[in-house]
């Protein structure tokens, strides 16, 4: 999905390129990422313009060296040698460097000892309770929120030649944005109309959706366009600096006012005392320490005409040297007001976000503000609390009419959805695009939906990445897939592929028959899911693929760093029934028959033969299992985002506590075997400040049962380039085999903690990060074919028949007192959207056939 939304952009972008031969530049405040208003900016003819009030510029382009000089601030000169959409200049001011008169440039040190700044901030961090509503019984209040998505410092005369000219029809689209008075170009725009329900007794906070709709984007890209919607919302999340921690673009950014070390973190200046309102104030001016971590710089106006040291205005963004990917300037803008009652509440959010993927392509802007009022401390019936999840959304949110949404918002739209409303019109009778459109949707969502304007689509073909792959068993593998959407019917989805192999000559095939106990929007997978999935399958997989997802077939997985010749036909019918809570519970169940048909190198044969035989007649043909499987996940505090193809958490916070139990029964169904299988594991994920995040994941698996290898432990082995979180990198194909195994995964992403202070390397805001992989695995007695080589139970271990008849093991026992290990180190965001991992392994080096290291790939967007 993420990977969907740079592509729907990177598209966007192209399309708005800009033709003319100007530099527009941005003058900032080095030290707090503010604008310099009034900066004079000359290149060497003297022909002076001037910075306006948010540090903005335009210049014609010229071949020369561009001054730029301020009062207060060290002139600053940079060389022009090649035409530049945007530039930005960043001055140090006088004060910061050492001196009045006299320049020295040393830098005074910043000290937090008997400073006036520090104090004042302590005095309003230790009185942040005295502003929190949830010390109230009850509280609710109403809250208008509106999203609008365009691109940035468009001209008209962008759509009079060059790319832009066939789509000069978008010109009608052009707005002034208030905020910065540039032409911008609105392509999408969302409105949602909430209350917001609290009641201390239950320590419970709801919101109820009572009106909601967008335009734009979902119009055109269908599914793509809602979720690009979606992940917008989640990535430009509400900020309330009375919270330690402001999760915004998916990170969780230090309150300036934070409990949480805000004092060591942040560096405080005071400023000019002024009046707002009846209430006097003073300016603080805040930034990180080192401007490259993730935190905000900017100004917070604290009221000092009283005791309760609130935040009456507060003014911030990201630091300019910021590494925070996408995000070239930032201003979020609150207002606090005092209700009659004397509570402290926020009135409004503004947050005005210019991004840009890259350098060559069109900037674009995100603006959100919310408007919050009708604030109610009285009693609220126990009824409204009564529903599943923090969110629900009414029944009719999606059909009011315009007079609702006139009540509500606090001002117009200043024609952002009249605007919209022309540029989706113009596409959609742009020529070609009936035709375009459908390719754009398939490469981007994965599915080619198959309905039209009028009529929405029943069966969605794909996933389309997944239709050409490869095997060492069937060569050339081609499918092809569908699934039904809940546009033909909301509870019953069906969904299922066919598979051709072109050097075994054999169709496979799947089918799954879904029905679900709640109504869905589009498909099964929603959150909540209440599913009970009746699923036929036929196919050919390695033992590895159980680690790789729900579909092993993408292209991109097929890519193998080793041989894998151990494979097998299946042939599976399966009952499982699926259920979810809003509080992060959910539980699992069902019944499981397989029938597996060794081929390659894959066999089946006890060990009550002599040795391992190429004898087809000394093997067995199929191997049938029959079992059963309960499970139960824990939660807690996770969120999910549902999209038209898929759901994505977006808390990956939350703790997960996981256990499951598989039993195999004998006889039952043809079943050879008894077998019970148990795993639990446990994940979290820590913060630790602006040092990154660490990961952790432990995993246990016992085998009870005295079983061949087919039912024994196998580790979470990644066979591709393109690794899979929780697995092991450098393990092969079934190399290792256990009846008791316990797997440890941890991670520390230091987000550029390192590489962000070294010279040069930090302007490629690559960002660091270190693993470690460790399996510890023990194989008892009676599981073990080399101690129990007469029993018929038992099977010989997979290996490799050479040319001369010799039979050399690939599978093995792990020696419980010596744990396989791999460590790694790699560097994420390369490209903004790369990660590369080096994989070395550290025991069990002695088989020749071993890799002991490797490279890895990952795609991985970030902010």
């Amino acid at each position: 999905m993420k990977k969907s939304l740079i592509f729907t952009v990177l598209l966007l972008s192209v399309l708005v390129a800009k033709a003319q031969k100007t530099i527009v530049g941005t003058v900032i405040d080095e030290i707090t990422g503010e604008p310099v208003v009034m900066a004079n900016v000359f290149f060497d003819d003297g022909v002076i313009s001037q910075t306006d009030f948010e540090g903005k510029f335009t210049k014609e382009y010229q071949r020369s060296k561009l001054h730029v000089a301020c009062v207060g601030y060290n002139a600053k000169t940079i060389s022009i040698k090649h035409l530049k959409d945007t530039i930005e200049v960043t001055l140090l001011p006088l004060e910061n460097t050492g001196g009045k008169a006299i320049v020295k440039g040393k830098k005074q040190k910043y000290d937090r000892k008997n400073n006036p700044a520090v104090e004042l901030m302590k005095k309003v961090i230790a009185n942040k309770k005295q502003t929190d509503l949830h010390s109230h019984d009850y509280f609710s209040y109403e809250k208008y929120t509106k999203m609008v998505f365009a691109f940035n410092e468009v001209t008209e005369q962008s759509f009079e030649s060059g790319i832009m000219k066939p789509f000069s029809f978008m010109k009608d689209g052009l707005e002034v944005c208030n905020a910065t008075g540039k032409l911008t170009l609105p392509i999408s725009i969302d409105e949602t109309s909430s209350t917001q329900v609290w009641r201390k007794k239950t320590n419970t906070e709801k919101t109820i959706i009572t009106g909601q709709r967008t335009k734009g984007l979902k119009d055109i890209l269908k599914s793509t366009g809602e979720m690009f919607n979606v992940i917008l919302k989640d990535c430009f999340t509400d900020v309330d600096i009375y919270e330690d921690e402001i999760r915004l673009l998916q990170y969780p950014f230090l309150s300036p006012i934070s409990s949480k070390n805000a004092i060591g973190f942040y560096r405080y200046f005071l400023g000019d005392t002024i009046n707002i309102g009846t209430d006097r104030c003073v300016d603080v001016t805040f930034t990180p320490n080192n401007s490259q971590d993730f935190g905000f710089s900017g100004h917070l106006y604290v009221v000092v005409s009283d005791s309760s040291y609130r935040v009456k205005h507060l003014k911030m963004g990201i630091p300019y040297r910021s590494d925070v990917n996408f995000v070239k300037d930032m201003q979020i803008i609150q207002t606090y007001a005092q209700l009659p009652t004397g509570e402290h509440v926020i009135e409004q959010d503004e947050m005005i976000i210019q991004m840009e993927l890259t350098n060559f392509l069109h900037k674009f802007q995100v603006t959100r503000d919310n408007y919050y009022s009708h604030f109610d401390f009285g009693v609220i019936p126990d009824r409204t609390f009564k529903f599943d999840g923090d969110t629900r959304t009414e029944a009719n949110a999606l059909m009011r009419d315009e007079q609702f949404w006139d009540d509500r918002r606090a001002n117009n739209l200043n024609n952002d959805e009249e605007a919209v409303n022309r540029v989706v019109t113009s596409v959609k009778k742009a020529k070609g695009y009936k035709v375009i459109m459908p390719i754009i949707q398939a490469v981007m969502e994965n599915f080619i939906e198959t309905g039209s304007e009028k009529t929405p689509s029943k069966i969605d073909i794909g996933p389309v990445v997944s239709s050409i792959s490869s095997n060492k068993v069937e060569g050339l593998r081609l499918r092809a897939s569908a699934q039904t959407t809940a546009n033909l019917n909301p509870h019953l989805f069906f969904k299922g592929y066919m598979a051709y192999g072109v050097k075994d000559h054999r169709w496979k095939g799947a089918l799954e028959t879904i029905y679900s106990f709640n109504k869905k929007a589009y498909r099964p997978h929603e959150f909540p899911r209440h599913n009970l999935t009746f699923a036929f399958k036929d196919d050919v997989i390695s033992p590895s693929d159980q680690f790789l997802g729900p579909d092993k077939d993408n292209v991109f997985k097929a890519l193998k760093w080793t041989t894998i010749d151990h494979m097998y036909y299946v042939r599976s019918f399966d009952i499982n029934y699926v259920k979810e809570w809003g509080n992060g519970l959910q539980i699992w169940g069902g019944l499981y028959h397989e029938r597996m048909e060794p081929t390659l190198e894959m066999f089946f044969q006890p060990t009550n033969l002599i040795g391992p035989s190429q004898n087809p007649a000394d093997h067995i043909k199929y191997i049938h299992k029959s079992e059963a499987e309960i499970g139960i996940q824990y939660q807690p505090g996770v969120t999910w985002i549902n999209t038209k193809q898929n759901r994505y958490e977006s808390n990956y916070d939350a703790p997960i506590l996981r256990f499951k139990h598989r039993f195999g029964f004998k006889n039952v169904l043809s079943s050879e075997h008894a077998s019970n299988l148990t795993e639990a594991s446990i994940y979290k994920r820590f913060w630790v400040g602006s040092w990154g995040k660490i990961d952790l994941l432990l995993r246990g698996d016992i085998q009870w049962n005295k079983v061949p290898y087919p039912y024994l432990i196998l580790p979470s082995a990644d066979l591709s380039y393109f690794m899979e979180d929780g697995t092991f990198s450098l393990v092969d194909n079934m190399e290792f085999l256990s009846d008791r195994a316990l797997s440890f995964f941890g991670s520390w992403d230091m987000n550029g903690k390192i590489l962000n202070r070294i010279p040069l390397i930090r302007k490629l805001k690559w960002r660091e990060l270190f693993g470690c992989n460790v399996l510890w695995g023990h194989l008892t007695s009676k599981n073990d074919p080399f101690v129990n080589p007469d029993d018929p139970d038992l099977f010989f271990f997979p290996g490799r028949f050479n040319e001369n008849g010799e039979f050399r093991y690939l599978s093995r026992s792990i020696n419980s007192s010596k744990p396989y290990v791999e460590v790694y180190a790699g560097v994420h965001n390369v490209f903004k959207f790369f990660r590369i991992e080096y994989f070395r392994r550290l025991t069990y080096l002695s088989n020749p056939d071993t890799h002991r290291w490797g490279i890895r790939f990952k795609f991985e967007f970030s902010f």
